[in-house]
């Protein structure tokens, strides 16, 4: 797809016109001190673009960024978005090695950062990515560091730039525009190639769905290098609302914002939100916030109970979706204010009702999205299968992956995701769990999720992981790891030498046979049950990480078993 394709495709550089009048004197961002309205923001948009044009920068190219939240990191999005160029946004959290893998996968021509990863620069040899030609600092850095690696700032691009110079919007091969890195859940990150098309179609969906507008105030809690954040970005950026922009998410500073800037709405993931809750004896919640979405794993009853105290006006949202079809598949609503009356609303949080979203088989992620057809291939005569998907909101590839031999190149073919699930006769979309993670006992196909989701109806079971170990009869052995409710306490004997006191207990046995009581199928229950006293290790977005809490199983059987 060259510079001369149609005008009547979708590019993601079409919200600048919405900016730059019907939005022209609101204010569109606000990053500290600094506030822009619509015409400026689209200014400095177009104002860079030039730049970027007189530097060089060609349709194609990819142009690395890596930095933290802020209304210049958009304006870059958009500006090498609108010379035709593919943004690849990197993680600042990553090690320089993990940078470098990921550019020589890419091969940018341009690396744009700021100080949250200048140190990169101090493991950088002259040849370590041969197709970078410039180094861009996103503000000014110190005048030692520009010399020492010949580093242009973003002010030096728009000052050269030549406002005469004709300005039309761009597109790369195929429309592609992103390439977005995977979390990396199941090996190393690939570089997943998103269209214009994609991105779109994504925001119009949770215009649809979740009701933004251009009066929301909206508080970027994800990263704009993640999924999740690049899409509402460009959501809020297609309504005209207006962007509230932290560098990254810090519970106390961005409570702060909310109250300051009175943000209407905002992103989340349960170590978010669980950063929110844990402010709440100090923060007595806030009036402003009517919408919250919630991505990346559902929030716990626990989570939910807190969140409607909180943000007691906000309509409470969750979506399933993944980096490969450019965000949310499926969208359920958790928790609406608007279906009560005044005197349930403040009844005790124990009373409200909530939208049971953790059932025997599995987790309801909710209804499709209006763009989005999904089916269930299954093996055999149980609902249960594989979860697939095909349409305009796909990417077009891994980076990399060569066209003709794409396995999910095109809409005509179905996108398998990796997870396993159902669809009941109202349309829901139940979420049993990965694929690759499922566990093989006596040659049984078993699903963590499953079990998982039948231990935490348990009242004295506040949360579990259920790992699969190397076991010589079964092939792999279901062992839990369970954390005890406050209160409740773990005993290692059977129903009869349980303690007779009024004192809750749990053990393995008992817990076995809630399991029967539950209809859990034997061969899922677990052999093994173990009392995990301390935080399930988990990724920065909230996912528990299964390896690891198997490896640590496995070594506490073993020295168990060496002690005998």
């Amino acid at each position: 797809m060259s510079s001369k394709f149609s005008y009547s495709e979708p590019h993601i550089c079409q919200c600048l016109t919405r900016l730059s009048t019907l939005r022209s004197d609101d204010v569109v961002t606000i990053t500290s001190n600094r506030q822009k309205t619509g015409k400026q923001f689209a200014d400095e948009v177009l104002c860079l673009a030039r730049g970027l044009l007189q530097l060089g920068v060609a349709t194609g190219d990819v142009v690395a960024i890596s930095a933290f939240n802020s209304d210049m990191y958009m304006e870059w999005l958009l500006a090498i978005a609108f010379v035709g160029g593919i943004v690849a946004p990197l993680n600042y959290r990553w090690s320089f090695e993990e940078a470098r893998l990921a550019m020589l996968v890419v091969r940018p021509v341009m690396l744009v950062t700021d100080e949250s990863c200048h140190c990169w620069y101090s493991n950088f040899q002259k040849d370590d990515i041969p197709s970078l030609r410039w180094h861009v600092s996103l503000n000014s850095p110190s005048s030692d560091f520009m010399k020492m690696w010949n580093v242009l700032t973003t002010e030096m691009l728009k000052k050269n730039s030549v406002s005469s110079l004709p300005l039309n919007y761009c597109w790369a091969h195929e429309g592609a525009v992103i390439i977005c890195f995977t979390s990396g859940t199941t090996g190393r990150p690939k570089g997943v190639t998103l269209s214009h098309a994609a991105l779109i179609i994504q925001s119009l969906s949770k215009i649809a769905i979740v009701g933004y507008g251009e009066d929301d105030v909206y508080l970027h809690t994800a990263p704009l290098c993640h999924i999740g954040g690049l899409s509402s970005a460009m959501t809020m950026l297609m309504v005209g609302g207006c962007h509230v922009l932290i560098p990254k998410f810090e519970p106390k500073s961005a409570l702060e914002a909310i109250e300051r800037h009175k943000v209407t709405s905002f992103i989340t993931v349960p170590a978010i939100m669980a950063g929110f809750v844990r402010q709440k004896e100090t923060w007595k919640g806030m009036e402003t916030v009517n919408k919250i979405l919630n991505g990346g794993g559902g929030l716990s009853i626990e989570l939910i109970k807190d969140a409607t105290l909180f943000f007691p006006r906000a309509k409470l949202l969750s979506a399933y979706g993944m980096t490969e079809t450019c965000s949310s598949l499926t969208f359920t609503t958790i928790y609406d204010p608007t279906m009560k009356t005044y005197s349930q609303h403040h009844q005790t949080v124990a009373n409200i009702k909530y939208t049971s979203v953790h059932q025997p088989q599995g987790v309801c992620v909710g209804k499709t999205a209006p763009h989005v057809e999904l089916k269930i291939f299954v093996d055999g005569s149980s609902p249960v299968g594989r979860i697939l998907t095909r349409g305009p909101h796909l990417m077009l590839r891994y980076w990399g992956e060569i066209p003709a031999k794409a396995a999910h190149s095109s809409n005509e073919s179905w996108f398998d995701t990796g997870d396993v699930g159902s669809i009941d006769e109202y349309g829901n979309v139940w979420l049993i769990g990965r694929a690759k993670g499922q566990i093989k006992s006596g040659g049984e196909n078993i699903y963590p999720e499953e079990v998982e989701g039948i231990l935490l109806q348990h009242p004295g079971i506040v949360g579990t992981v259920i790992v699969g170990v190397p076991d010589a009869n079964l092939t792999e052995m279901v062992v839990a790891c369970v954390q005890l409710r406050e209160h409740w306490h773990w005993s290692h004997g059977s129903f009869e030498h349980l303690p007779k006191n009024k004192v809750p207990v749990l053990s393995g046995a008992i817990l076995r046979r809630y399991c029967r009581e539950k209809n859990l199928t034997g061969f899922k229950i677990p052999k093994v049950f173990i009392l995990w006293t301390g935080t399930f290790p988990a990724t920065t977005t909230g996912k528990i990480k299964r390896d690891q809490v198997r490896r640590e199983v496995i070594s506490h059987l073993q020295s168990l078993h060496s002690s005998l």
